[in-house]
């Protein structure tokens, strides 16, 4: 128990200094290109224009699921074991870079701040250009606000699927379970969309993407809202508890919103509404009060929050750490 908390406390502070290098092999990257492989054996390259079997589309997606979280599992498990088996020391370094592969902090903020430096810097196009990289939606048609709020929308959501659910999983179950979330929650990004290819056969990869973010989403906004007292004054505690009751469920997915009302009522800002998504137009409500224009510094503003979030995260699980360890070892 002492090795994995001191793994996984490691691997937090490695990803909070460090980040994801990118010329560093990354095992999500490799998810990514098994998920691939498979989508294309099983879907083949083209959907449209042919007779749809549906039924079978959903069973080979679910099947794809299954055996990336099993083949994740085993070989996450597979390193775990053997490297603890031949050292204590060993199997910590490892774990603890594993974990830190797991969490996004850095990355989320590293990758949000660049599209508030391109519109520093660039103007809109180059800041179109930034949040095209972190968000699905269609950037070519966004003003500068609907920019900047893409990017806060997107710092909202990841401070649960890219901060503080991995680090649940990876606190409740080291690595392995860490490396499985992130199995689950890749194939939920490349493969649900609702669109012409991936309609029925990504179906099951969203719907457990949804199972096993739904308490930690919700973990996750009540973080940010108790984050939120000791923000400043540039943060509204008490807007983000009513923004959360009131909207957290102004989303298709019901884990989407959760975080993100609370980072619209602390800024006391308006966001989602109506987005482009593949030429269509998708009709979606508004999540906050449009107290104040949005502005590029809330970018800045949400990272701050974010990582507010995952502080106290952190300190709760250091707490709990030393409560089990004291019980454990009694």
């Amino acid at each position: 128990m002492i090795e994995h908390f001191i793994a996984f406390f490691i691997g937090f502070l490695i990803d909070r200094i460090v980040g994801d290098p990118h010329r560093i092999p990354h095992p999500v990257r490799l998810m990514g290109r098994v998920i691939g492989l498979l989508e294309k054996a099983f879907l083949g390259k083209e959907t449209k224009d042919k007779a749809r079997n549906t039924k079978k589309e959903f069973c080979l997606g679910a099947l794809l699921w299954v055996i990336v979280v099993t083949l994740t599992f085993v070989v996450g498990f597979a390193i775990w074991f053997f490297t603890h088996l031949y050292s204590s020391y060993l199997g910590i370094a490892v774990e603890a870079i594993l974990t830190a592969y797991c969490l996004a902090a850095k990355s989320l903020k590293d990758e949000s701040m660049k599209v508030y430096d391109a519109l520093e810097k660039d103007g809109l196009d180059a800041g179109r250009a930034a949040v095209s990289m972190i968000v699905g939606r269609d950037t070519n048609v966004l003003d500068e606000d609907g920019v900047v709020r893409a990017a806060v929308e997107t710092v909202a959501e990841n401070t649960s699927d890219g901060v503080i659910a991995p680090l649940i999983y990876c606190f409740l179950g080291g690595a392995v379970f860490g490396l499985v979330y992130k199995a689950v929650n890749t194939m939920d990004s490349m493969l649900g969309y609702h669109n012409d290819r991936y309609e029925y056969f990504g179906k099951f990869a969203a719907k457990m993407d949804d199972v096993f973010n739904y308490i930690p989403a919700r973990i996750s906004a009540l973080l940010m809202i108790g984050a939120s007292f000791f923000m400043g004054k540039e943060y509204s505690a008490k807007g983000a508890a009513k923004i959360f009751k009131r909207d957290r469920y102004n989303h298709k997915s019901p884990n989407s919103a959760q975080t993100e009302s609370v980072l619209a009522g602390a800024l006391s800002v308006r966001l989602a509404g109506d987005a482009s998504y593949f030429g269509k137009v998708v009709k979606k409500p508004y999540i906050g009060d449009d107290d104040r224009p949005i502005e590029r510094k809330d970018i800045k503003r949400a990272c701050r929050l974010m990582y507010g979030t995952e502080s106290l995260c952190i300190v709760l699980m250091v707490i709990l750490a030393v409560v089990l360890s004291i019980s454990y070892y009694r």
